[in-house]
């Protein structure tokens, strides 16, 4: 039991107890935070990529569903990065042409 799970009060978690140190919030009794318990942080990040998806791209396939979240967990690590910051970064990873046949293969 070392990972340690901070959730909502939603009943499907309750279980979470029996496998890791389960510790929860109860939004219905407006508790958002007690110490280091909070939910923000996640409901943020999964906020930042449903406005990802729905203003960016609109509609993502399970194909590259991986490559999606990689580029969304970028901009989310990132967002405090400066322009130049991020194109250098940018740069850097820049492994060669990815050609479209290649992208849409099988």
């Amino acid at each position: 039991m070392g990972s340690r799970i901070i959730t909502d009060e939603f009943k499907s978690y309750k279980s979470l107890k029996h496998f890791y140190k389960h510790e929860s919030v109860n939004h219905s009794a407006k508790e958002y935070v007690r110490n280091d318990v909070y939910t923000n942080t996640t409901e943020g990040y999964f906020s930042f990529v449903k406005r990802t998806i729905n203003g960016t791209w609109h509609w993502v396939s399970t194909k590259h569903l991986n490559s999606y979240l990689n580029e969304i967990n970028y901009r989310y690590n990132n967002r405090s990065a400066s322009q130049n910051q991020k194109f250098s970064c940018f740069l850097d990873n820049t492994r060669g042409r990815l050609r479209y046949k290649n992208l849409i293969a099988k």
